[in-house]
C-alpha cells in the first residue's frame, strides 16, 4: 500500500478494517492509497476515509473473484475520500437546506457542556420540556446554564431526546458504555446456513458480472442520516436496486439530496395493517436489509431477528445502533455529533487545539465509515452466501468506529491540507437532474478496476416512488 501522508494509521485502520469482516490478509496488496492532503482534525479522519472506502472497494474485488473473473487492484483517492465524508452534491442554481435545526447545538452547563440534538420536531421538543425554555438559542443558552451537563442529558434522554454531554477520552473509556463497547467488535457477524440447500441465481433479480457486481441486487433500506444511507448509496453505485422506506410525514431536508443518490424512495406506516403487509412482501423479495433502528425497536413493531429470518432465510441483515449493542446505553438515542461528545472526541479537539469550547471532527466522520464498513459487510455476506455459507446478521456502532478512530492516536492538524475543490477536475462530467434542481457530483472516490462506480438515478426526494420492487 502507498506510504503517503500517514501510512502506518490508513494501513493499520484498512487492516483492523478488513479483519473485522474477516477478509483474507493477502488480499490487502490489492488496495493503493494514492493522493494527499489531510482534513484538518486532532485524529486521522483522511486515513479512516480513505480506509473506510478502499476496503468497501476491495469487498467488491473479493465478489468480482467470486463471480470467476480475477480479482482487480482497487484505488482509493484520499482527498476524494476526505471531500466525500462532508458532501458530494454541488447544486446549480439552488442551495441545500440548512443542516442543523436552529436550536441544535453545544451549550455551556454549570459544570462542563452539553450537545443537543433538535433537528426532528419530537427530540426539539423533549429538549425543551426539560428546559422550560422556548425555541431560540439564547433563551436555551440560559436555561441550560442552570443544570450540571450530566444532570440534563439524563433528563432530556429520559424525556425522550437526545442529548449529549461532552466526557473526556479517559472519562469514556471509564465508563460502563464505553468499557461495554471496548469490548464489542468492530463488526459483530453471525451466520445462518441452510444445509442442503446451494445458493442459485435462478429464483433472483441480481445477475452480477465482473463488470457490475451488485446489478439487480435488491437492498430494503429502513435508515435515516446519515450512516445507514450512505451504506445503500455505495450499494446502489455498483448496480443495487435500492428501495428506501420512510414513515409519513418524515423528512431530512439537509441530507436527502446527498444520500438519495441510486435509490428510490417510498413511504410506508409500520404500524398501519395494509402498510405492514406491503412491507411483508417487500423484506421476502429482498437479497439485504440495511436498517438504523435502536435496539429493539423492530421487535416493538413485531418485525423482529428471528420474524425476519423465519420470512426470508437467506436475508442479509446488516444493522447499526448509535451507542454500540450492549452496556447501559445499547437503547439510547444518538446520532454522529452525539457520540463525539460522550465518546472522548469533542474534549480531545478542544485541548488539544486549545479551544475554549467542544471542538468535534471537522465532519460527521463517525456516520461515514460506519457506513461505508456496513456496504463492505453487506458485499463480503454476499460472497459467503455464494460459497454456500447462507444468510447473514452483521452489527455495527457509531460508538465502536469511534473507539477504532481514537485508537490511531493523534492526527496533525496542521498536516498538508486538502486542495480545495475545482469543478473541471473533481466532478463527474453529467449533471445530475435531482427531485430540487440541476447538480453535479463529486467523482467517485475508489476505483475497482473494471467495474466503474456509476449511479443510475438522480437523487430524489422522499415518498416519490411506490413501495414495491
Amino acid at each position: 500500500m502507498s506510504s503517503l501522508p500517514s501510512p502506518c494509521a490508513f494501513d493499520h485502520c484498512a487492516a483492523q478494517i478488513w479483519a473485522a469482516l474477516e477478509g483474507a490478509q493477502g488480499a490487502l496488496h490489492r488496495l493503493e492509497m494514492r493522493g494527499q492532503g489531510a482534513l484538518a482534525s486532532v485524529f486521522p479522519v483522511s486515513d479512516l476515509a480513505a480506509a473506510s472506502l478502499g476496503v468497501a472497494g476491495l469487498a467488491i474485488s473479493e465478489l468480482v473473484a467470486q463471480c470467476g473473473a480475477a480479482a482487480p487492484q482497487v484505488v482509493v483517492d484520499r482527498r476524494l475520500a476526505s471531500l466525500w465524508f462532508g458532501s458530494s452534491l454541488h447544486p446549480l442554481g439552488w442551495e441545500m437546506p440548512a443542516l442543523w435545526d436552529a436550536v441544535a447545538g453545544d451549550y455551556r452547563t454549570a459544570d462542563g457542556w452539553i450537545r443537543l440534538h433538535t433537528n426532528a420536531p419530537h427530540h426539539r421538543a423533549a429538549a425543551l420540556a426539560v428546559l422550560g425554555a422556548p425555541a431560540n438559542r439564547e433563551a436555551v443558552a440560559t436555561a441550560a446554564r442552570r443544570w450540571a451537563a450530566h444532570e440534563l442529558e439524563s433528563a432530556v434522554v429520559a424525556q425522550g431526546g437526545c442529548a449529549a454531554a461532552m466526557r473526556g477520552l479517559a472519562a469514556w473509556a471509564a465508563h460502563p458504555q464505553g468499557q461495554a463497547v471496548q469490548q464489542e467488535p468492530l463488526l459483530a457477524w453471525q451466520m445462518h446456513p441452510q444445509p442442503g440447500q446451494p445458493f442459485s441465481f435462478s429464483a433472483g433479480a441480481w445477475q452480477p458480472s465482473a463488470q457490475r457486481p451488485l446489478q439487480g441486487l435488491r437492498v430494503l433500506d429502513l435508515t435515516r442520516i446519515l450512516a445507514g444511507p450512505a451504506a445503500t448509496r455505495w450499494l446502489a453505485g455498483h448496480g443495487a436496486e435500492v428501495l428506501r422506506i420512510d414513515p409519513p410525514g418524515w423528512e431530512e431536508p439537509g441530507t436527502v439530496p446527498e444520500v438519495t443518490l441510486g435509490k428510490r424512495c417510498a413511504r410506508l406506516d409500520l404500524r398501519a395493517p395494509q402498510d405492514r403487509a406491503v412491507f411483508e412482501q417487500l423484506l421476502a423479495g429482498a437479497d439485504v436489509l440495511v436498517h438504523g433502528y435502536r435496539d429493539g425497536a423492530l421487535e416493538g413493531l413485531g418485525f423482529g431477528a428471528a420474524w425476519r429470518r423465519r420470512l426470508n432465510p437467506s436475508l442479509i441483515d446488516v444493522s447499526l445502533n448509535a451507542y454500540g449493542w450492549s452496556g447501559p446505553w445499547q437503547q439510547r438515542r444518538g446520532f454522529d455529533s452525539l457520540v463525539q461528545m460522550s465518546a472522548g472526541i469533542a474534549d480531545a479537539g478542544m485541548h488539544r487545539l486549545g479551544r475554549d469550547r467542544p471542538t468535534p471532527l471537522p465532519l460527521q466522520a463517525l456516520d461515514h465509515a460506519t457506513g461505508y464498513l456496513m456496504a463492505a459487510a453487506v458485499v463480503m455476506a454476499l460472497v459467503r452466501r455464494m460459497q454456500g455459507q447462507g444468510g447473514s446478521t452483521v452489527r455495527a456502532s457509531l460508538a465502536r468506529t469511534a473507539h477504532l478512530l481514537a485508537g490511531h492516536g493523534v492526527g496533525d492538524p496542521d498536516a498538508c491540507p486538502l486542495a480545495p475543490v475545482n469543478g473541471a477536475e473533481d466532478f463527474s462530467a453529467a449533471i445530475e437532474a435531482t427531485s430540487w434542481g440541476a447538480a453535479r457530483r463529486l467523482r467517485a472516490p475508489v476505483e475497482v478496476a473494471g467495474a466503474p462506480m456509476h449511479w443510475e438515478r438522480a437523487a430524489c426526494a422522499l415518498g416519490t416512488s411506490v413501495a414495491a420492487w
